[in-house]
């Protein structure tokens, strides 16, 4: 097999561990890499073997015989890159969330239909080990049908770089709600099989980043460029078909456990099951436990598993999808732009007070 040429747009935390996935994968060569930091793009591509290296992302797509295309920079600049990089023929992986909006997520998908390429965004964390082992429980039936889920992503301390772009409305496209409740909406809905959401009813609050409260010590901007615009806050009643319902609540900042926490429970007709991942993506594998009868005497056990692949798993999967062109159809982003029809209607509901259907 030809190896498949890839560039990288963006050197922060989420492009390097793109980087790492890609040059662990065989038969795939990193060509470029934009970035803004000049030192570390320099350093960045010695590490990586990268020999063409950019300060500006349009130069980046004009390299010739490129494959595919990287996207890990903020959220605004997801949608422009992506379209440039699918109207050129580039299949792309973008960061999450797939973009601002739905309508921008909706410009990008058509522009990969348009161009019969590859769209796919990093949900990383339905890749968890334990997660993967809960959605093969369910999926055994073993809790029979599941009709109440409560999901979250929860920090004390962790709103990142206040007065950077994260908690600028304009270049984010909102707070913790945008930017970790989307990892959360995905795999709750992984677990759950994919229902259609048919509502939403949501609050936000902003009551404590607006006050300099629950910044990331170890990460905090040198220069604000913005006043704190976004909630940090969230939590969402959502109706699904078939009867189902998900709760949902994510924060960046709330006096709770010192502890960041990741967790899922549901509730079936013949069973339940919790799973919490007590330190979030530092706890590689949660406590779960699974809640059953067997002949009308108490049978719950606590599964095992091993730590997913986070993303190196996704960039593998990436590449294996871009080797089979008959899968490319079926990855034109249409998951990740139903994810944030699902944020978007939340966002309406907390500003309008009321239930919003999702279109």
């Amino acid at each position: 097999m030809s190896p498949i040429r890839v560039g990288v747009v963006g050197i922060g935390w989420a492009g390097q561990q793109h980087l790492a996935a890609y040059r662990d994968l065989p038969d795939v060569e990193i060509v470029a890499i934009a970035g803004k930091e000049p030192e570390l793009l320099r350093s960045l591509g010695e590490q990586y073997g990268a020999s063409m290296l950019f300060e500006n992302w349009e130069n980046l797509l004009e390299v010739p015989d490129l494959d595919a295309v990287s996207i890990a920079v903020p959220t605004f600049l997801h949608a422009p890159i992506a379209i440039a990089a699918l109207k050129r023929g580039l299949h792309v992986l973008s960061e999450k969330p797939l973009a601002r909006n739905a309508v921008e997520g909706e410009q990008m998908v058509d522009a990969a239909r348009s161009a019969g390429r590859v769209l796919d965004v990093v949900f990383n964390h339905r890749l968890r080990g334990d997660i993967q082992a809960l959605g093969e429980i369910i999926r055994r039936g073993e809790l029979g049908r599941p009709y109440y889920a409560k999901a979250s992503w929860m920090r004390r301390r962790g709103i990142p770089l206040l007065g950077s772009w994260f908690t600028n409305q304009e270049m984010s496209g909102g707070g913790p709600l945008a930017d970790i409740g989307v990892h959360v909406l995905d795999y709750a809905l992984h677990l759950l099989g994919e229902p259609r959401v048919l509502s939403v009813s949501a609050v936000t609050y902003s009551e404590l980043g607006p006050r300099g409260i629950g910044g990331m010590k170890r990460e905090t901007a040198d220069q604000s460029i913005s006043e704190y615009e976004v909630e940090d806050f969230a939590s969402a009643f959502v109706r699904l078909e078939g009867g189902g319902t998900l709760v949902l609540e994510t924060s960046w900042a709330a006096f709770r456990s010192p502890d960041d926490l990741i967790d899922f429970s549901v509730l079936g007709t013949d069973g339940g099951a919790e799973l919490k991942a007590v330190g979030a993506t530092k706890a590689l594998v949660g406590d779960m436990h699974v809640y059953r009868d067997v002949d009308g005497e108490i049978a719950d056990y606590q599964p095992t598993a091993e730590p997913g692949r986070a993303h190196a798993g996704v960039v593998e999967n990436f590449v294996r999808t871009l080797r089979d062109p008959a899968q490319w159809p079926a990855n034109d982003g249409s998951l990740a732009l139903k994810r944030a029809r699902v944020i978007d209607a939340c966002y309406q509901s907390a500003a309008e007070k009321r239930e919003v259907t999702v279109e």
